[in-house]
């Protein structure tokens, strides 16, 4: 008899569920001429680090606002480090992980695609910190994370 009563809010969450759009296919890359700089500079395990946070940013983003898009390709054009990154302390002992801090920053691309795989929208943003007393950097990519974020809310928003 109490299945009788829960029967509606069953329903209506069953209803609700259904209604979620589906979640985007998100896809990172890095973009040719920044590969180069991490093949010479940062290294090439600093691409995975960058890539997950890109994509987990724009899925908390799109989970927030509801998408239109079946596929997204991001690509990290480029991105600066606030702190050295491993192969950058291996190729100069005299950089402290710590200690050592600079500017940092990132350009971040994206294309939309719907099932057809027909593009339904493009975003980008960039955005580098100019004044070194005012970086706060706490990790090797503290400002990339912060454009990532503001990239995957604004680009969300544009798709949502």
């Amino acid at each position: 008899m109490r299945l009788v009563h829960f029967a509606p809010v069953l329903a209506a969450g069953i209803a609700a569920l259904t209604a979620l759009p589906a979640s985007a296919d998100v896809e990172a890359r890095i973009g040719d001429k920044f590969q180069k700089k991490l093949e010479k500079t940062y290294g090439v395990r600093e691409a995975d680090i960058l890539k997950s946070s890109l994509v987990k940013r724009m899925e908390q983003e799109l989970g927030k606002t509801g998408n239109k898009a079946a596929r997204i390709v991001l690509t990290i054009e480029d991105a600066a480090p606030n702190r050295p990154t491993f192969e950058q302390v291996s190729d100069k002992p005299g950089l402290d992980p710590i200690r050592s801090i600079s500017v940092g920053g990132a350009k971040v691309s994206g294309v939309a695609y719907d099932a057809s795989g027909a593009e339904i929208g493009a975003c980008s943003y960039d955005w580098y910190e100019t004044d070194i007393t005012q970086e706060l950097g706490v990790t090797t990519w503290t400002d990339a994370h912060s454009v990532f974020a503001r990239f995957a809310k604004r680009c969300a928003a544009k798709l949502g």
